[in-house]
């Protein structure tokens, strides 16, 4: 969504817009909806009540994956004009007509089987890294998601028109670039090509200096890819890995494609080979069918993984999803206890890995920041640092030693 909503504001300027700060007063609201969640749904709304309370004479525009999956719902919310699903959301411009109010909302969208044009996408004027979108779409169908009723089937570009994507990524001045998409993984399935031979392709493009994978399938992350990692330098030693429950059985009702066993066989390869890697890990609490036992079970792998990080999400039922045919439910005090439980597991986790490499040699690459009075970065392999601002380390990598660990989390650094 973010690389997404980089490109819609370009969109915008081509044809003479000025972008201002969302807490201005504007002309045109322009919200890219997400759907994950209900959490993701509640959150739309709310913007998009606030732009309408901000301007209410301004046009307002709702793209996204709330948009495609309940665009009526959408559209019967106050002030907003056009509703777009997720094959129209890259013409906006093609749709504003005169700038005015619309009597009725307007809503335009394409059916799932119709979604098949991919759109490129890659962030800019945003950040100091630039997050390239590769791959759209899912056809895995998890019994618990809605992605793929929202952007329909797996699609990408083709190796050398991403790899072209990257190189203006770089000719904008970045250094690193983040792959993203739904399905990284996945890359080349309309096309005939395959991920591994992509992250070749972008290792070579001249004037990156980093490659960031995003989220990957751990049955697509193949041990080819975590070899390329090893012996590159250029691909960072930082992975994402979605595991969504330490439990076999869940798994099973989830409908994901992997075993515990394979999971774990992952990170232990990634040890064995990448030993200082950032391993991160998506992880879902109290979908349906988790019992009390299955939860600690799923609690007890997780803990006994070498793994840097959690993001814990807290499961939400969506209409339409398979999951909805599980009958065990769990409570949400429940739901947000286990949350809890994974978020301090996750905190541990972290200050193990920071603290393992503390007294260490590492390149960061400092980013901008709005605090005038401190700036942070990252290393290669993805730990937070924190040092006093200085204009002149924006954008720039650095040779530093990592310190201590700061109260907010963060380490602080010396120059070497």
């Amino acid at each position: 969504n973010f690389s997404e909503t980089s490109t819609i504001a370009g969109s915008f300027k081509e044809v003479g817009f000025e972008r201002v700060e969302f807490e201005e007063k504007a002309d045109v609201y322009v919200i890219n909806t997400c759907s994950v969640t209900n959490q993701g749904d509640k959150a739309s709304r709310n913007i998009i009540r606030q732009a309408t309370r901000k301007n209410p004479d301004a046009m307002v525009i709702v793209v996204g994956c709330y948009s495609q999956l309940k665009p009526d719902e959408v559209g019967h919310i106050e002030g907003v004009d056009l509703v777009l699903g997720t094959q129209e959301k890259f013409t906006i411009p093609a749709y504003l007509g005169n700038l005015e109010k619309r009597a009725t909302t307007e809503i335009k969208t394409t059916r799932l089987a119709d979604i098949k044009s991919y759109h490129k996408a890659f962030s800019w004027g945003d950040r100091t890294r630039s997050f390239l979108k590769i791959q759209d779409g899912c056809d895995y169908y998890c019994s618990f998601c809605t992605i793929p009723f929202a952007r329909g089937k797996s699609r990408n570009d083709n190796i050398q028109n991403t790899a072209a994507e990257a190189k203006k990524a770089v000719d904008k001045g970045f250094k690193e670039v983040i792959l993203t998409g739904v399905n990284i993984g996945d890359f080349g399935k309309s096309t005939g090509e395959n991920f591994l031979d992509l992250l070749k392709a972008l290792e070579n493009v001249e004037g990156l200096k980093r490659l960031r994978l995003g989220s990957i399938e751990p049955n697509l992350l193949k041990d080819e890819i975590i070899e390329l990692v090893a012996g590159s330098e250029v691909i960072m030693p930082h992975f994402h890995i979605p595991l969504q429950a330490g439990s076999d059985e869940i798994l099973s009702l989830m409908k994901r494609k992997y075993s515990t066993d394979l999971f774990a066989k992952r990170v232990t390869r990634i040890r064995e080979i990448v030993p200082h890697a950032f391993i991160g890990v998506d992880v879902i609490a109290g979908t349906n069918g988790e019992t009390e036992e299955l939860f600690q079970e799923s609690y007890d792998f997780i803990n006994g993984l070498e793994i840097s990080q959690l993001h814990a999400f807290t499961y939400s039922e969506r209409s339409g999803t398979q999951a909805l045919k599980i009958p065990w439910k769990v409570e949400i005090e429940d739901r947000k206890r286990r949350t809890q439980m994974y978020i301090n597991l996750s905190e541990k986790k972290l200050r193990a890995f920071y603290e393992k490499h503390l007294g260490t040699q590492q390149n960061v690459l400092f980013e901008s920041n709005n605090n005038s009075e401190n700036m942070s970065g990252f290393t290669s392999n993805y730990i937070k640092v924190e040092t006093t601002y200085n204009d002149e380390l924006v954008n720039e990598l650095r040779e530093v030693k990592l310190k201590s660990i700061l109260p907010n989390g963060h380490v602080s650094v010396t120059f070497a």
